[in-house]
């Protein structure tokens, strides 16, 4: 049975806005791991605003693509070592 899109919208919005919660930058702000990862977190933010705004104009298809790319955008950095996060996370894939 294929998903709801309304579910499946809600829980990518909920991935997204935990997963920001729970990365931690890993270098500072003034150094390139820094500036990297500040670019990602401000993607991921960007594509969680976008998603919402989406969602309240009755677009459901592009709020879930907006919630899904910001939500890659973390995973990568996780990935490329710009976030820590909580070793019990099931959040992000390693």
């Amino acid at each position: 049975m294929p998903a709801d899109l309304g579910e499946k919208t809600d829980r990518y919005e909920r991935m997204l806005a935990a997963a920001l919660e729970e990365a931690t930058q890993s270098a500072p702000d003034d150094t390139p791991l820094g500036t990297a990862a500040v670019g990602c977190l401000e993607m991921a933010e960007s594509y969680l605003h976008d998603g919402r705004h989406f969602r309240k104009s009755d677009d459901p298809v592009n709020a879930l693509a907006a919630f899904s790319y910001g939500y890659g955008w973390l995973d990568c950095g996780v990935r490329m070592g710009l976030f820590s996060i909580p070793e019990e996370t099931e959040l992000f894939t390693m």
